[in-house]
């Protein structure tokens, strides 16, 4: 149960903990002055002016009120079979679309489109043809089986170049 049904912080109360944060903050300013200086002083008070401002503003009553609503999903996360479930669900969900996109680009359960020629292929099949001779028939570059070696190109060209 929030803590807003049982207990209600007056105007009042936010001014007491904002002059309480600014205190602390002074506190800390001096500290800074005497082992930094001015320039560790100026920050200090700039992060000692921030209580003031967010009481003068209402961001201190926000803060409080998300600090607060984050602590009560945090409990009903933890303590919470169905968000356990919805967190299943969601894993589930992320290894289905990382495992899609890899079929995807194996072509793998892919209907209508043939697998597209790998770029280091592109410049063996001529523009227009997809692999193809005019006759219909695969050409011998894309009549290769899906388990030869990647950059197959590359090891031909070393071995011409060796006379072997």
């Amino acid at each position: 149960m929030p803590l807003a049904a049982n207990v209600s912080i007056d105007d009042t109360t936010w001014a007491a903990l904002a002059l309480v944060l600014t205190i602390l903050g002074a506190a800390y300013t001096w500290v800074s002055w005497r082992r930094g200086g001015v320039a560790a002083a100026l920050r200090g008070l700039a992060w000692t002016l921030i209580p003031v401002a967010a009481w003068l503003t209402g961001t201190l009553k926000l803060a409080a009120n998300i600090l607060e609503d984050v602590i009560d999903w945090a409990a009903r996360l933890v303590f919470s079979p169905v968000v356990w479930l919805g967190i299943v669900v969601a894993g589930v969900a992320a290894v289905l679309w990382v495992a899609s996109g890899l079929m995807r680009a194996r072509g793998i359960g892919v209907r209508g489109q043939g697998r597209e020629v790998p770029a280091g292929r592109a410049k063996d099949v001529p523009a227009g043809t997809s692999g193809k001779q005019a006759g219909g028939q695969p050409t011998r570059r894309s009549a290769r089986s899906e388990d030869d070696i990647e950059g197959i190109d590359d090891v031909e060209a070393i071995l011409k170049k060796y006379g072997i």
